[in-house]
């Protein structure tokens, strides 16, 4: 199903790269004439033949694996141009082209050759894609791994985990700055309340995604209660704990999340503060703060799609 589904998405690529084939036939069949059954290269024609299928399965392999994208783009233009390169070298044993006519040449040999740049782009791409998806695999790696306390909802490390990685924190690295970042998603009872707790979970998990592709391996994310995350930052100060806060709000506020077909923009606040005192009592203190700021947010009207 999900195979079928992705096809669809690139329906019209694919509609494109079979009328191209079928071109190629009449044009060949129109500027050539057709040899002799004695004259074809049996090996020639399984060769390129061959590399024209293989390169269209590959097409149809990735197409129904991918989004769109550019790195989709970039494969599906490569593969179908060698495969159409690959294909009018193979239609060239079936036809006899005049040898002053030199556009067949050109057309099998800057095909295949572009073809093969534009895919070599496209590893670069996937290449770089993919060391950002490794990333995120090993933070998620590292919670599975290393965390026995887990929030049903986001998977993260929760309040329990949270209050026992400060107290270690505390007593393995004395001397060592740590700091503390709680978030607080502003005014998230709202989407509770008009699209249910299921989509509430949703953007909860939408969120965490986000603010774990934007922390280093060694930062431990949790979701300390409700809407509110909290991040331990291992020798961090206080001013690069503020300084990686706000990026974070900044990255959570660029996110857009559809609910019944409305989008919504999420924000966030924050609180943080250096790692001195026992947990119960810096979560504590963290939590007056965001409190205190959430007085002075005043409450958005759902209808403009903005939280």
């Amino acid at each position: 199903m999900l195979k079928n589904s992705m096809l669809r998405l690139h329906r019209n690529f694919i509609i494109a790269a079979c009328v191209a084939l079928i071109s190629f036939i009449f044009l060949y069949a129109y500027m050539g004439t057709p040899k002799p059954l004695i004259k074809w290269k049996w090996m020639d024609i399984v060769g390129e033949g061959g590399t024209s299928a293989m390169s269209g399965l590959w097409l149809l392999i990735m197409l129904s694996s991918r989004p769109k994208g550019l790195v989709t783009r970039l494969f599906a233009f490569g593969l179908a141009s060698i495969m159409l390169g690959s294909w009018a070298d193979c239609l060239d044993e079936f036809f006899a082209i005049p040898k002053e006519d030199i556009w067949d040449n050109l057309l099998e040999s800057m095909l295949v050759f572009a073809g093969m740049l534009i895919v070599t782009a496209g590893m670069y791409y996937w290449r770089e894609e993919q060391f950002t998806l490794n990333e995120h695999l090993q933070k998620r790696e590292r919670l599975f791994r290393d965390h026995r306390a887990f929030d049903r909802v986001t998977q993260l490390s929760n309040a329990d985990y949270l209050r026992l990685q400060i107290k270690l924190e505390l007593d393995s690295h004395p001397g060592k700055p740590c700091a503390l970042v709680l978030l607080d998603i502003d005014q998230f009872h709202l989407i509770n309340r008009q699209y249910g707790q299921h989509e509430g979970d949703k953007v909860l998990q939408a969120v965490s995604h986000m603010l774990l592709l934007n922390l280093h391996n060694q930062d431990v994310l949790c979701r300390y209660a409700g809407d509110r995350f909290a991040v331990v930052l291992h020798d961090r100060s206080l001013e690069e704990a503020e300084s990686l806060a706000l990026h974070l709000c900044h990255m959570v506020r660029q996110m857009r999340y559809c609910a019944q077909e409305q989008t919504l923009e999420i924000s966030m606040r924050h609180a943080c503060t250096l790692a001195d005192d026992v947990p119960d009592t810096l979560l504590a203190r963290l939590s007056k703060t965001l409190e205190a700021s959430a007085h002075q947010f005043t409450e958005p009207s759902l209808a403009t799609g903005v939280l």
